[in-house]
């Protein structure tokens, strides 16, 4: 269908058809023939940048590590090897800090056992293993940015899945600053360590700055023993944490060459209690808006008959590369869009936008990096001087597709540093009973990324047809309540404040049929739960047509124009 934003897990996701794609490629003879022409990555030397990087030592020297040690079997060469003592709070993450060079492609290599266990570079590329009883390894190609002399790459399990493995572990390229290897000298310890500011999910510190005679890269932010941040000035903002809690923060400095120091000292704080529990404070009733299909109506019309303030406006795509258009082809500014949103504001409305949706050209795949894709989200956000964005994550090349996904949510942990006070929506599918493994891994991953993301909103249609909707909407609005809460280590009543539901009104793709009475029961459930989001796909389709099938500007049965409109208005979280 036309207007589908999702299709159901009727089979295992990982074995599921994929669709034909066209590839666009280009030739080695066309490199070589345009190299005077194109500035291209230099390529890494082979020669291993990392300290201790079989664990040979017998210690985890050159590491800086939460709950990690040595141990001699089982390895994977030699006779030692790293031993990651997963637990419920800590996914036992080792890191190690190198000089690199600017606009330099390097690989990261290692060999891991275990389930789900991540290799990576923060801030950038990062791919994992969901079960390996053997050493299996994992490799990251990755390319530095035109500014770039260091680099910070990590290893790690997942909470509560047991130990696991490393060993063997490269960083294949030329080094900075002449290398690392000569520097052993650590900088001192950051002092003056003091809480700056809190909220009922959120941290702020700040410290002095700490000494190297190299000079101090960067700053490791730890809450208890697990590393939650890395900053490269005094001051940092920890998320994603649990209301009314006490946490313990120290701070660590790091050279160029990998080196830490001591701990700073330690401060505890104890978050807000926060309205319902905590959460983001974030309540939004927006129904979707798409005006490239299916008879759009006056939003100003839909505005004054119903009471709602807010619309979702569908769909920010790529117009080529790293471009960001409406439908791909409308322009951002001058053309019926901002028209249209100009006439929401002017009738005291105002609109977060949809990036991405079930087809089409999209940023995430495009742009390569995360901080252009976190630039092409920003010339959204200038566009109109935004208060929030939805990122609607679908379909193989984005949900699930590891490398976008976690480009998505370090462009994402971008932008929501670059614009204080601004809110990030991710949205994507769901099964009956909550996240599917792709869901699930965008989760850990926000979490492992500290992306900082306001709500999860899930899409509850197009189970497979004939679903009790009301019954299979909360179930798996549940499902997700769950994996929040494992994920953040939230408790119910912050999970379901980070929690969203986009449904469909009437018939979906599969005739599943959302009745305005069981909309008005998906409504109660949701504020008597204080969700943060509560949306429908779409406006276009709140019409009547009973007998009318499936199809893009009514619902296919029988309701009052604006029906689900007027419900959705009266959500308030």
């Amino acid at each position: 269908m036309l207007f589908r934003r999702h299709v159901p897990r009727t089979r295992a996701p990982r074995t599921r058809a994929r669709r034909s794609r066209f590839l666009a490629g280009v030739t080695a003879a066309f490199l070589a023939a345009a190299g005077s022409l194109i500035a291209l990555p230099g390529t890494a030397q082979a020669a291993n940048l990392l300290t201790n990087p079989g664990f040979e030592s017998g210690s985890l020297s050159g590491w800086s590590c939460s709950g990690g040690s040595v141990v001699s079997s089982p390895v994977h060469s030699g006779t030692r090897a790293l031993a990651g003592a997963v637990s419920s709070s800590d996914t036992a993450q080792c890191t190690q800090t190198v000089s690199v060079q600017p606009n330099t492609a390097y690989t990261l290599s290692g060999w891991v056992r275990g389930a789900y266990v991540y290799l990576g570079v923060t801030g950038g590329p990062s791919t994992w293993t969901p079960s390996a009883a053997a050493y299996t390894q994992l490799t990251v190609p990755f390319t530095t940015g035109a500014s770039q002399t260091s680099v910070q790459i990590y290893v790690h399990g997942w909470y509560a899945q047991g130990a696991y493995n490393a060993d063997d572990i490269s960083l294949d390229g030329p080094g900075g600053g002449g290398g690392p290897g000569g520097d052993t000298q650590a900088p001192s310890a950051p002092g003056g360590l003091t809480s700056t500011g809190k909220t009922a999910s959120s941290v702020s510190l700040s410290w002095n700055a700490a000494t190297d005679n190299t000079g101090v890269t960067g700053y490791d932010v730890y809450r208890g023993s697990t590393l939650a941040t890395t900053v490269t000035g005094t001051s940092a903002t920890v998320t994603g944490l649990a209301a009314n809690t006490s946490y313990t923060f120290t701070v660590r400095a790091r050279d160029a060459a990998g080196n830490t120091s001591a701990a700073s000292n330690a401060v505890t704080v104890t978050t807000s209690a926060g309205g319902g529990g905590g959460g983001t404070g974030f309540k939004q009733a927006a129904p979707y808006l798409f005006l490239g299909w299916g008879d759009p109506p006056s939003p100003a019309t839909v505005m004054n008959a119903t009471g709602v303030k807010w619309f979702t406006m569908a769909f920010i795509l790529s117009s080529g590369g790293c471009n960001p258009a409406w439908d791909g082809s409308r322009p951002l500014t001058g053309g019926t869009d901002q028209s249209t949103i100009n006439a929401i504001r002017a009738a005291g409305g105002d609109i977060v936008p949809s990036i991405g949706g079930w087809s089409g050209n999209k940023l995430g795949p495009n742009c390569s990096t995360p901080e252009a894709l976190a630039g092409a989200y920003q010339k959204v956000i200038n566009a109109y001087g935004l208060k929030a964005i939805d990122v609607d994550i679908e379909n193989t090349d984005e949900f699930e597709n590891a490398a976008v996904q976690d480009r998505i949510l370090n462009a994402l942990k971008i932008v929501k540093q670059n614009n204080p006070g601004i809110r990030t929506i991710v949205t994507f599918g769901t099964s009956r009973t909550g996240p599917d493994d792709s869901g699930n891994r965008l989760i850990e991953r926000a979490a492992a990324l500290g992306a900082d993301i306001d709500v999860f909103t899930i899409m509850p249609f197009n189970f497979g047809g004939g679903a009790d909707m009301y019954g299979n909407t909360v179930n798996a609005a549940e499902g997700l309540k769950a994996k929040l809460k494992s994920a953040f280590g939230w408790d119910d009543a912050t999970a379901y404040a980070h929690l969203g539901i986009s449904g469909m009104n009437g018939l979906s793709d599969q005739q599943e049929n959302t009745t305005p009475a069981i909309w008005t029961q998906i409504r109660d459930w949701a504020n008597s739960h204080h969700i943060a989001r509560l949306a429908y796909w779409a406006v276009n389709r709140d019409r009547p047509c009973p007998g009318g099938g499936v199809t893009s500007n009514c619902s296919g049965i029988s309701q009052s124009t604006w029906q689900f409109t007027s419900i959705t208005a009266g959500f308030t979280g």
